[in-house]
């Protein structure tokens, strides 16, 4: 019976670890990151969970004669902020895999 009450007490400590987690992806969600590219000509806002919510671009980088050069830098701030994303998440979430040792959940 001795068992018994261990498993207890980690399902409680699982359950309060997921309570933190959902409350951590929470806060995620609610974080706004910024990447940009060409020294600020494009910038790009996405929130936590990688939905794009701004794009501003600079009047200088208006060139219809050479629309390739502003898709590129759309793209780079696009991931630039994802990439920023990525590494808030894994500082974010990875405390919670600490020790768990499975690879590949952040």
């Amino acid at each position: 019976m001795r068992g018994m009450g261990n498993m207890q007490n980690m399902m409680k400590q699982m359950q309060k670890m997921q309570k933190k987690m959902l409350e951590a992806q929470e806060e995620l969600k609610n974080k706004r990151v910024e990447g940009s590219a060409g020294g600020g000509a494009v910038t790009v806002v996405v929130s936590g969970h990688k939905e794009v919510l701004e794009v501003k671009i600079s009047e200088d980088v208006v060139n219809p004669e050479d629309v390739e050069t502003l898709q590129d830098l759309i793209v780079v701030a696009v991931n630039d902020a994802l990439g920023k994303v990525d590494k808030l998440t894994e500082e974010t979430m990875g405390q919670f895999a600490k020790g768990l040792n499975l690879p590949g959940l952040f």
